[in-house]
C-alpha cells in the first residue's frame, strides 16, 4: 500500500520524537510491503522564525494533498513568555485544525502495570483503566469573537456551537463505544451553559439510533474528581473544546508521563496524528525526550490507514519496552535510555522475523539496540 504523509516537525522536541516514529513507519513499511512517502512542512516557532508566518501556505497545500500528517508539537519560551506577540506558534495549529476541518480529537488514556508506580493515584484506582476521550476541536470559546476593551479592562471570548457541529463529533463518538464497551459520557455543564443545554440536547436526539450504547450525562467539575476518583468507570468521554482540553490533559497523568500518549485530530476527509505533549523546549536536542507518545500517534496513523496488524505490532513493541524497562529520563531518572534507543529498539522488535526472542539488558547499549 502507498500512503503519502506531511511530515510537521514543530519546535522543541517535536522534531527528535517525530523522527523516531518516522523509523518506526519505515519499519513497519519493510517488513509489511508498504511504500510511505514524506512531505516535509513548517509550522510553529520555527515556520515564524523563517517566514514570519506560522502556517506557511506550502505546508497547508502539503497536508491537503496527503492521506494524513504527522506532527511533533509546536511552541517556544519567547512567544509563549511574552502576551503581547501578535504571531504565535499556536495560531498556525488552530488555523490548520480549521483549514483541514479537523474538529475531532481522540485522545485515547490508558495505564502500564509496570509504571502505575509513577501515577499520582493508588495502583488499585488503575486497574483497567481504559478511556477514550472525543474532544470537538474547531468550535467553542476558542474559535468564538474576542474582544478587548479599549481601555484594557473589560474582554469577552464567545462560546458558539452548531447543532451540525456536535452532531458530527458525537456519532464518532457513539461509533467508537459501539466497538468498545458501549457506553458513552457527554461531560458538559448544562445546569449553567447554553451551549451545554444544546449539546445534551443533540446527544439525545442521536442516542437511539444505537440503542446498545448505554449514555450518562455528567457535569465537568464531577468529572474533573470522578477521573481521579475511579478512572475505570469511563469507556467513551464525549465533550465540547475547553472541557476536553482541560480534562484530556487531567486524565494523562493517569499514565505517570505526559511523554506516554498519543492523539488524533480527525476531519471529514483528512487526519493530523500528535504526541500530546507540548515541545519541552528545555529537552531540545539532549537525546532525552519520550518518543512513545509520537510512536503511538503513528500507531493511530496505521489503524486509521486500516493497517490494524501492523498498529498492533507497534503497540505491542511499545509494551515490551516498557516492560523490560527500556524508558527514558521522564520515566526514571537514574537508569535511563535515550530517545534514539527507544526508537531503535522498537524498530527492532518490528523488524525481527519472532517476536519472542529474549533480551539481554547487557547488549543494549546507550545509543543502539541489540536483540538477542
Amino acid at each position: 500500500m502507498i500512503k503519502n504523509i506531511t511530515i510537521i516537525l514543530g519546535d522543541g522536541i517535536g522534531p527528535e520524537v517525530t523522527k523516531q516514529s518516522i523509523n518506526v513507519l519505515n519499519a513497519v513499511a519493510r517488513r509489511f510491503r508498504h511504500n510511505f512517502h514524506y512531505n516535509y512542512g513548517l509550522m510553529g516557532a520555527d515556520a515564524i522564525d523563517k517566514t514570519g508566518n506560522p502556517l506557511p501556505d506550502e505546508t497547508l497545500q502539503l497536508c491537503l494533498k496527503s492521506d494524513a500528517i504527522l506532527f511533533g508539537a509546536i511552541g517556544h519560551p519567547k512567544y509563549d513568555n511574552d502576551p503581547s506577540a501578535k504571531v504565535r506558534p499556536e495560531q498556525g495549529l488552530l488555523k490548520l485544525r480549521k483549514e483541514l476541518e479537523l474538529f475531532a480529537n481522540i485522545r485515547p488514556v490508558a495505564t502500564y502495570p509496570a509504571l502505575h508506580h509513577l501515577s499520582p493515584l493508588k495502583t488499585d484506582r488503575l486497574q483497567d483503566v481504559d478511556f477514550v476521550i472525543f474532544r470537538e476541536l474547531t468550535g467553542g470559546i476558542y474559535f468564538g469573537a474576542k474582544h478587548l476593551s479599549e481601555d484594557k479592562t473589560q474582554a469577552s471570548d464567545d462560546c458558539i456551537y452548531s447543532k451540525g457541529e456536535i452532531e458530527r463529533v458525537s456519532h464518532l463518538a457513539f461509533q467508537q463505544a459501539q466497538k468498545r464497551r458501549k457506553h458513552l459520557t457527554l461531560v458538559d455543564k448544562a445546569n449553567v451553559l447554553e451551549t451545554s443545554r444544546l449539546w445534551r440536547s443533540v446527544v439525545q436526539e442521536i442516542a437511539p439510533q444505537y440503542p446498545d450504547v448505554r449514555v450518562d450525562y455528567m457535569f465537568v467539575d464531577n468529572a474533573a474528581m470522578q477521573i481521579i476518583i475511579n478512572p475505570k468507570q469511563f469507556d467513551v468521554v464525549l465533550t465540547e473544546n475547553m472541557f476536553g482540553d482541560i480534562i484530556s490533559d487531567e486524565a494523562s497523568v493517569l499514565s505517570g508521563s505526559l511523554g506516554l500518549l498519543p492523539s488524533a485530530s480527525v476531519g471529514t476527509k483528512l487526519a493530523l496524528f500528535e504526541p500530546i505533549h507540548g515541545s519541552y523546549p528545555q529537552a531540545a536536542g539532549k537525546d532525552i525526550a519520550n518518543p512513545i507518545g509520537s510512536i503511538l500517534s503513528a500507531a493511530m496513523m496505521l489503524d486509521y490507514f486500516e493497517m490494524h496488524e501492523e498498529a498492533a505490532l507497534v503497540r505491542q513493541a511499545v509494551e515490551w519496552t516498557i516492560e523490560n524497562g527500556f524508558v527514558t529520563k521522564d520515566i526514571d531518572p537514574s537508569n535511563f535510555y535515550f530517545t534514539t534507543t527507544i526508537g531503535e529498539m522498537i524498530s527492532d522488535f518490528i523488524s525481527s522475523t519472532s517476536q519472542q526472542e529474549q533480551v539481554n539488558p547487557g547488549h543494549v547499549q546507550l545509543r543502539k539496540s541489540t536483540i538477542i
